[in-house]
């Protein structure tokens, strides 16, 4: 699983229809628009509430449990309905709650009308993720309210990371065809969108499901040679194994691909990497970064990383944070290991929560101060951002830049970076 993960849940609605909430990854709120988009079609009332939830970690499932429980006594008359990963891998744990009316897989979610009351199909319709082979093709077009236009380019994936249950949740890894996506993605950019994002499960192993078994840095290519007028493209997130040449060819000639790169890494110690089953070990992740940098020098990189991995030693968790800085990482994205039933890593010796909870607590503090360092270096930069909200906007490389001025929401606006204040940058209209 390498998608980025979203800090909070996102509730969206639209004026007069049903409310969608939304745990989890960047590709699970790209979904969720799809799902409001869907029930505004087959006309679902406000009176339905949709939990699309997540499944990378327990906590992620909890949070949902606890948000179904807390909307139910809020709203006692409502239709609560729950979808996403964690209702795909145990839909019967959802359907045994009482304040749940009905549980969806993540392939019907979506679907014409999925959301309507069909009491003759019970209330749980969830099927065998790992059958579905259509390609993931429900192109929507952009999300709601939001500067930037999401573009669901793969779901599933194939490899089987030890700690991982979400290919139990998205199946194996599928492709939207290249002709699609850029079509889509040019009348994005006809419609005025300054940045759209390739989003998927495992976005690296997009096109090898395709006819001829086209990489990702290809359809980058095509994408940035056929749709002129988008001005940035944005890479959700990507598999350190799986960079190909083409891709690497792209970061070095074109400047419409955003000089940012949020890395899957997991951990920078190899004996726990081949423990993870990953596929990098940590020469080859600081071999990447330093290999993109050469062609690209303003380039900035964020990751994941889990902390108290089973059998991680004080060592082996030393060698993951001195990667922190070793690789000129500008922001991290922790996880305290978190086992998931049904996965190997949860058969292994497993780090008392007490040492998990703190080795993740200063492996945050180590990206505190790898941001920070990122940051003094963007003082003096002349950068355009792209406002997301009134007095705040987004670097190409992904800093967040707050600044005090008129620049209405999905404008691309000049910034002069004048000071941070150790999480931000601080900007000034130029």
């Amino acid at each position: 699983m390498t998608e980025e993960v979203l800090d909070h849940p996102a509730v969206d609605q639209t004026d007069a229809g049903a409310r969608v909430v939304t745990f989890g990854c960047r590709l699970n709120a790209y979904e969720s628009e799809q799902i409001r988009a869907r029930a505004e079609a087959d006309g679902v009332d406000a009176g339905t509430i949709v939990f699309n939830t997540c499944a990378v970690t327990g906590e992620a499932v909890r949070q949902a449990r606890q948000a179904i429980r807390k909307a139910r006594r809020e709203n006692p008359q409502a239709r609560i309905v729950v979808t996403g990963c964690a209702a795909q891998i145990d839909p019967e744990a959802f359907a045994a709650m009482g304040e749940v009316d009905l549980v969806l897989g993540n392939a019907e979610k979506a679907a014409p009308g999925a959301l309507l009351p069909q009491p003759e199909k019970g209330r749980v319709r969830v099927n065998d993720i790992m059958s579905v082979r259509e390609t993931a093709a429900h192109l929507a077009d952009g999300l709601k309210d939001r500067a930037r236009a999401y573009v669901e380019i793969q779901n599933g994936c194939d490899h089987r990371c030890t700690f991982c249950i979400i290919p139990y949740g998205r199946g194996n890894s599928r492709s939207a065809p290249a002709g699609e996506i850029v079509e889509r993605i040019g009348r994005l950019a006809a419609e005025g969108w300054n940045e759209v994002v390739l989003t998927g499960v495992d976005l690296t192993s997009w096109g090898a499901d395709l006819p001829g078994q086209p990489t990702l840095g290809q359809l980058v290519a095509r994408i940035l040679k056929l749709v002129p007028g988008l001005p940035r493209l944005r890479l959700s997130s990507i598999d350190a194994a799986e960079i190909d040449p083409d891709l690497m060819r792209v970061l070095a000639t074109e400047t419409r691909l955003v000089p940012y790169l949020h890395l899957s890494l997991q951990a920078g110690d190899d004996l726990i990497l081949k423990r993870m089953k990953r596929r990098h070990l940590r020469a080859d992740a600081l071999k990447l970064v330093a290999d993109v940098r050469a062609v690209r020098p303003d380039v900035a990189f964020g990751c994941d990383l889990i902390a108290g991995f089973p059998t991680e030693t004080e060592e082996a968790f030393e060698n993951t944070v001195r990667l922190v800085e070793e690789a000129g990482l500008a922001w991290l994205h922790v996880f305290p290991y978190s086992p998931r039933p049904g996965t190997p890593a949860a058969r292994m010796p497993a780090v008392p929560r007490a040492v998990v909870k703190d080795r993740a607590a200063r492996l945050r503090a180590a990206g505190a101060a790898a941001l920070a360092r990122h940051l003094d270096r963007q003082i003096g930069r002349v950068v355009e951002g792209l406002v997301e909200r009134p007095g705040f906007a987004r670097a190409p490389d992904f800093t967040e830049i707050v600044f005090e001025g008129e620049a209405a929401p999905g404008t691309l606006t000049p910034l002069r970076i004048t000071g941070h204040d150790g999480a931000r940058a601080i900007g000034e209209p130029v």
